[in-house]
């Protein structure tokens, strides 16, 4: 299987781009306000994208979204708990930052409804949904178990965890989440986060400070 990413726009935010074997469909995971980024991403390795998946609501990771789906004719997928995030990106960037950054923040027409446990099949792959409230209520990571390969968004980072500050935050369902249903799947699975460079669970678990709780 095929994975890329580059972190694009203000935050460094991941865009993935997943598919079985290069100049085929792909599916894209996450979409930051920099639609020229992705067309990149994507012109790199010749795909052509059939979905959008969405980790969670914040604008840093769906503030492209409205572009990518009609630009690539495609549909985009985020889990209902975080609608209300999905409403405005722009404005709500203005509630955290005060302003706006530059960047098309155009929403999608509407998005396709993501539950756990939930298995989409896309562009070849076969894409298990893990409903993982605490960053946000709705955020989900995407397991891809033929491949080994999780995309977990703001859930589970290099050496540290999603922060869970923000409105709809909350530390302790991100524990349980990442106890119940993240470091429950494979040691050797690669780790592909909304922020920073690529890991595995394995790594984690024996070094990232903030899972010193779930060391045997």
């Amino acid at each position: 299987m095929l994975f890329d990413g580059s972190a694009l726009w203000l935050a460094g935010t991941n865009c993935w781009v997943l598919a079985p074997e290069r100049s085929g469909p792909a599916v894209i995971v996450d979409a930051p306000p920099d639609a020229a980024g992705v067309a990149e991403l994507l012109a790199r390795h010749d795909l052509a994208p059939v979905a959008l998946l969405a980790t969670h609501g914040h604008a840093d990771h769906i503030g492209g979204a409205g572009n990518i789906t009609t630009g690539f004719a495609v549909s985009a997928y985020l889990h209902p708990d975080d609608d209300w995030l999905a409403l405005d990106p722009g404005e709500q960037l203005r509630m955290l930052w005060g302003v706006v950054p530059p960047g098309d923040f155009a929403r999608p027409e509407r998005w396709e409804q993501l539950h756990h446990g939930q298995v989409l099949a896309l562009a070849g792959l076969s894409i298990e949904v893990i409903h993982t409230p605490g960053h946000t209520p709705g955020h989900c990571c995407f397991h891809l178990p033929a491949a080994g390969v999780l995309c977990s968004g703001d859930q589970l980072f290099a050496g540290s965890i999603g922060r869970t500050d923000l409105p709809g935050g909350d530390f302790g369902a991100l524990m349980r989440s990442m106890g119940e249903r993240v470091l429950t799947l494979p040691p050797d699975t690669t780790v592909l986060p909304g922020h920073g460079p690529t890991t595995t669970l394995a790594r984690e678990r024996q070094s990232n400070p903030f899972l010193e709780a779930f060391r045997t």
